[in-house]
């Protein structure tokens, strides 16, 4: 069986655990949710119609820029967020490797209990 934390050997992106840290949380979901439609946005446009604070928003961004999830260009005096779905391909990948892994786990284990 392959080891799950190889997949990000050798990069620099970040490993899995951080996506996955990064999107559970409510907040930054309804980020990633907002961003989803491919249009880059300010903190100011994310922070409306919010409960929360601009320098909240400003640090779930961070967050989620860490992770790969987003990513923000200045464009004068603003910073503009984006999101990155590659990040989410990513996180598909590396759940098809597990997936797979356990699959074949399984195999073996029925065919030990069968055999």
């Amino acid at each position: 069986m392959s080891n799950p934390s190889a997949f990000q050997a050798g990069t620099a992106a970040p490993a899995p655990a951080a996506k996955f840290a990064a999107l559970g949380d409510r907040t930054r979901l309804s980020l990633i949710h907002r961003l989803s439609d491919g249009r880059p946005r300010s903190i100011a446009s994310l922070s409306t119609d919010t409960a929360i604070t601009r320098q909240a928003v400003t640090k779930h961004l961070n967050v989620l820029e860490e992770a790969g999830l987003v990513a923000s260009s200045r464009i004068g005096r603003e910073s503009r967020y984006s999101f990155q779905p590659e990040a989410i391909e990513e996180i598909r990948a590396y759940l098809d490797e597990v997936s797979r892994q356990w699959d074949g786990a399984l195999g073996r284990l029925k065919s030990f209990v069968e055999g």
